[in-house]
């Protein structure tokens, strides 16, 4: 990576500071209470170091093979990593291996799969130690789908507080939020009302379960600005700071 390609992620980095010092302000909120996930899927490692080395410290891939080939690159780095893309269920061992966060469970059979992975004995395949080091539970959020998209993963609203409930039972997962991904519109404003609608769906679930959830995963590089706005804990970024991906061949 050049040192222009390194200068070009500190200045966009800056910029998306600005972002949310500006919608904080407007939703009378701190804007230190908005953690930045840096969304790496399709960048190479240098790109994850040199967004460290500009302060960051929680970073998302969409797929685990992926950060696979990452991971040996960075292992030194004392940050959080996060898996925001899709989880197949062969892939769960590898996943409870791999991240901190599982942020995109969506089914009780996934959860079920994590927790019992997880809890066998914090081993991978070769039976070595695992790859990050973690508490005693695996931390994960729910995924919720609140278009009618079929091409979008996420549980359903109407399912979400029976699969709540049966994941807060589970001994080694430990539940902190929810997150979605609203459909991708010109104009962010258009978005609020999902944003807005998985607040409300947080706050239910909290008393439901007389337990605190604390994280709402939501907004993405050209609407985090309106998920602030609407109490967004964590926003997922990724062309806003590494620029534009690769077009697929």
């Amino acid at each position: 990576m050049t040192a222009t390609e390194k200068s070009a992620i500190v200045a966009n980095l800056e910029r998306i500071k600005e972002r949310i010092e500006l919608a904080a302000d407007r939703a009378r909120r701190r804007a230190e209470d908005v953690t930045i996930v840096a969304v790496s899927k399709t960048f190479p490692f240098e790109a994850i170091r040199a967004a460290y080395d500009a302060g960051l410290r929680h970073f998302g891939e969409n797929r685990v093979q992926e950060w696979e080939s990452k991971q040996p690159h960075v292992v030194d780095m004392h940050a959080t990593w996060h898996l925001i893309g899709h989880l197949q269920g062969n892939k769960a061992r590898r996943a409870a291996s791999l991240f901190h966060r599982v942020d995109s469970v969506d089914s009780l059979a996934i959860a079920q799969k994590l927790d019992a992975t997880f809890a066998a004995d914090h081993t991978d395949e070769k039976g070595e130690v695992p790859v990050v080091e973690r508490d005693k539970q695996l931390q994960i959020l729910l995924e919720v789908r609140l278009s009618d998209e079929a091409s979008k993963s996420g549980a359903a609203e109407s399912d979400l507080p029976a699969l709540a409930e049966s994941v807060a039972k589970l001994a080694h997962l430990r539940l902190l939020g929810l997150m979605t991904i609203p459909p991708f519109v010109d104009e962010p404003e258009k978005v609020r009302p999902y944003f807005s609608k998985l607040r409300e769906l947080r706050d239910d679930l909290a008393q439901r379960l007389g337990q605190p959830l604390p994280v709402l995963s939501m907004g993405m590089s050209h609407d985090f600005d309106v998920a602030i706005e609407e109490a967004a804990t964590e926003i997922r970024v990724g062309t806003a700071l590494f620029g534009e991906r690769a077009a697929k061949a």
